[in-house]
């Protein structure tokens, strides 16, 4: 049975919330709708973008059930947010500067040069991005790619590269532009934590969910994720200073640097020759995540805002049009100085006011729950939390100066919600009588309280078949009524997964590409995490790994513990047993797809001491679980 049929209607609290908000902002401001459309050329005849088995990666068609007016199961501001970011196909941004949109979660950006284009951000898979330039050249010709540009270290801003260049494009000398420190950020971030960050972007983007007005309708940053081929075109030349200009087939950039704001690799460049400024994903049509629900390390609001500043104190004088990986253009020096100024006081203005309440002495809970923004800017629809929201933003930033105790010695030891859920489901009278008052605050529309409430049951006892229906209730009600995207995808998703079962990982972001691109230490550190630290304290294991082409490296398995040293400096004990291999195949051994004993019968390696220890260290490792529970223990 699928999860629409199993959804209930909104209720009356939920409706009467989404009417109010209807009431409340200008929704008669047609103002975006007219940017979004602005430059249209057309659009892909085809829906359907299809891997190579035939599987389909991305459909045009989808949400064109926002055409509608919004229904009571969602709120009215999310809706129109959802409507804009599903309109696709290419744009004219200025003569010679294109966009392709709603082809992925984010734009590729298309510049026109003496020979042939410039990509910007070929979006996250290789299918999408190659649909999105054959839509390009049908209307403007088929002109070659000469450059590739990241704009930053997120996935949906590079992993489709090789649909629109290859690597033999890249080795004859194709350029790829990206900030400094760019391949280090984008590998280390999806392979440190990268399971439990795909978990939660399944939640986070709601990729299991039915496209529907009871289901997904939007991320707010964009439609959701595409699920085609992800890779890794590594970059030829770094941008590592603000200031520095580069041409690429005529194309002039003068870049900004813009480390620890969205992403800890990002820039902003300027195109002189079209007054264009392109904003990465530093300035869009919404407030931006501080700290996004999929885990992050938190982004700084302070830096972000003075770099806007600097954004304008650089460009100002010369943009005509601003426009970013996401969302619409804004056009006229004007509307777009304001659009940046605005932009820039969301972020100081949630960095301010979150440090004056810590100083006075209020917990992240407190802060989020009294938080407001000042009219001028709640007015402002680009300002609205679709993707970020004001109150998990400025718990985002208690938790990047104060960390997560909130002072309060009540929560510096607590049980873990299993063994605290069970206490507080027999403190409260057991189960049914936390089932029957949880349920006459349903009645009463308190969805929140509800949650939190029976959420104590769940995890007491997560077979019980009434807390999951009530809570699955629960959590579809507070989706209806969300403005911002990962939070209504969230709680659908968790009430979709008490209602059927774990979704597991739709959409798993690492790829081959990663895997290379990772340094020898990047691979030491990731095999590091799966040590199973109880399982091998008495354990004292060090291996030698010389290699026929570098330096050698010593890893030893002590207390736990899994550390390397390259090179034969002190730090380097005495080998037990010795591997000599070529780095390829170290790297292979350490990815797992070959064992030492392998390498070694293929005369690959030579292994001297004792072999068997090699079992030992890799016998210490345990395996990432992609489909952890979250809304059960």
């Amino acid at each position: 049975m699928s999860a629409t049929s199993q959804s209930k209607p909104a209720q009356d609290a939920i409706v009467r919330a989404n009417e109010d908000v209807q009431r409340r902002f200008p929704f008669g401001d047609t103002q975006d709708m007219e940017d979004a459309r602005r430059g249209f050329m057309g659009t892909a005849q085809d829906g359907r973008i299809t891997a190579a088995d035939g599987r389909t990666v991305w459909d045009l068609h989808a949400y064109g059930f926002l055409s509608q007016d919004c229904p009571a199961t969602a709120n009215p501001s999310l809706w129109r947010q959802s409507r804009l970011v599903a309109d696709h196909g290419l744009f004219e941004v200025v003569e010679g500067v294109y966009q392709v949109r709603g082809f992925d979660l984010s734009n590729m950006t298309v510049v026109e040069g003496e020979r042939g284009v410039l990509v910007i951000d070929p979006l996250i898979s290789a299918e999408t991005a190659a649909a999105a330039l054959t839509l390009y050249r049908s209307h403007r010709g088929e002109r070659p790619v000469t450059g590739v540009l990241y704009t930053h270290s997120h996935a949906d801003h590079f992993g489709g590269a090789r649909g629109v260049v290859s690597e033999e494009d890249v080795a004859a000398g194709l350029p790829v532009i990206a900030p400094e420190g760019f391949t280090e950020h984008a590998v280390s971030e999806n392979v440190y934590a990268g399971t439990a960050m795909a978990r939660r972007a399944a939640y986070m983007y709601g990729a299991a969910l039915p496209r529907g007005e009871r289901g997904q309708i939007g991320a707010g940053l964009g439609p959701t994720t595409s699920t085609g081929a992800i890779g890794l075109l590594p970059p030829t030349r770094d941008v590592t200073r603000t200031g520095q200009t580069e041409t690429v087939d005529g194309i002039r950039m003068v870049f900004q640097l813009t480390p620890g704001t969205e992403a800890p690799a990002e820039l902003n460049i300027h195109f002189p020759d079209h007054a264009a400024l392109c904003l990465a994903e530093n300035a869009t049509h919404n407030l931006h995540n501080l700290l996004t629900l999929r885990g992050a390390e938190v982004r700084d609001p302070r830096v972000w805002a003075r770099y806007l500043t600097q954004a304008i104190e650089l460009f100002g004088d010369s943009v005509d049009v601003a426009f970013a990986s996401h969302h619409w253009p804004v056009w006229g020096r004007e509307r777009a100085l304001t659009f940046l100024s605005e932009q820039r006081d969301v972020y100081a203005y949630l960095h301010d006011q979150t440090l004056r309440m810590i100083n006075q002495g209020m917990t992240p809970l407190e802060i989020a729950e009294e938080f407001q923004m000042p009219p001028a800017l709640e007015r402002a629809w680009h300002t609205h939390g679709y993707y970020g929201s004001v109150s998990h933003n400025a718990k985002a930033v208690y938790q990047r100066y104060m960390g997560w105790f909130d002072g309060n010695p009540a929560h510096l030891w607590e049980h873990p919600p299993a063994e605290a859920s069970a206490r507080y489901v027999t403190f409260m009278g057991g189960a049914g009588e936390v089932l029957r008052r949880a349920r006459e605050s349903f009645a009463d529309g308190d969805y929140r309280w509800v949650v939190q409430v029976v959420n104590h049951v769940l995890f007491a006892d997560p077979d019980n078949a009434d807390a999951r229906q009530l809570q699955a209730d629960a959590l579809e009600q507070l989706g209806y009524g969300c403005e911002n995207g990962p939070w209504r995808n969230f709680y659908l998703t968790g009430a979709l997964e008490l209602r059927q079962g774990p979704v597991g990982t739709p959409t798993v972001t690492m790829s081959p590409d990663f895997l290379r691109s990772l340094s020898l230490d990047q691979l030491f550190d990731a095999l590091a995490i799966r040590v199973d630290g109880p399982r091998c304290w008495d354990a004292d294991i060090t291996v030698r790994w010389d290699l026929e082409d570098g330096k050698p490296v010593t890893s030893r398995l002590r207390n736990g513990v899994l550390t390397h040293v390259t090179g034969d400096g002190p730090a380097a004990a005495e080998p037990d047993v010795v591997v000599a291999l070529g780095e390829a195949d170290l790297r292979a051994v350490l990815l797992g797809s070959v064992t030492p004993s392998e390498l070694a019968s293929q005369g690959r390696a030579r292994i001297s001491g004792d072999a068997g220890l090699l079992f030992g260290l890799f016998g210490a490792l345990s395996d990432p679980d992609p489909g952890f529970a979250i809304v059960t223990p």
